[in-house]
C-alpha cells in the first residue's frame, strides 16, 4: 500500500491572521483562497512539498453541524483544545526563535520529552496548538 497524506484542515477564525501565520511566519505557500457565502478557506502548504497541505477553514462549515455545535467548537478554539497539528524541523532552535521573534503565543519552548522527542508548541492565531518536533 502507498498512502500519503495529502491534506488536513484547521479551522481558523480571522482568515487575515491565519494567512500571516502560515505563509509569513512559518514560510508556507498560498496554494489557495477561496471564497464562499462569507467564509473563506485558505491552502498552504509547504514550500517543496506540493502534495501535502493545510486547508484553513472556518469553524463548522460543515452545514449539518448544528448552532449548538457551531457555539461549542467555538469555545473550544478560544482555549486552545479544538485542533493540532504537528511539524517537524531539522533546527528547532532556529525555528522557534523565528516563530517566537514574529509573536506566536509560545506554549512551551523547546523541550527534550520523556518519550523521546525534542520539540516546542504555539497557539496559531485561532487557537490551534502547533507542535514543532525536532528531526535527528
Amino acid at each position: 500500500m502507498d498512502i500519503t497524506i495529502h491534506w488536513t484542515f484547521l479551522p481558523h477564525d480571522d482568515p487575515e491572521a491565519s494567512l500571516a501565520f502560515y505563509r509569513d511566519t512559518l514560510g508556507f505557500e498560498v496554494r489557495n483562497d477561496v471564497g464562499y457565502d462569507g467564509m473563506r478557506w485558505i491552502t498552504v502548504g509547504p514550500v517543496g512539498q506540493p502534495g501535502t497541505s493545510i486547508v484553513l477553514e472556518p469553524p463548522a462549515a460543515d452545514p449539518g453541524v448544528t448552532e449548538d455545535e457551531r457555539r461549542m467548537i467555538v469555545e473550544m478554539m478560544a482555549k486552545g483544545n479544538y485542533a493540532r497539528l504537528t511539524l517537524a524541523t531539522t533546527d528547532l532552535d532556529g525555528t522557534f526563535k523565528q516563530v517566537q521573534a514574529a509573536g506566536a503565543e509560545v506554549v512551551q519552548e523547546p523541550t527534550e520529552q520523556p518519550y523521546g522527542i525534542r520539540d516546542c508548541a504555539f497557539r496559531d492565531p485561532s487557537g490551534n496548538l502547533i507542535r514543532i518536533n525536532e528531526l535527528r
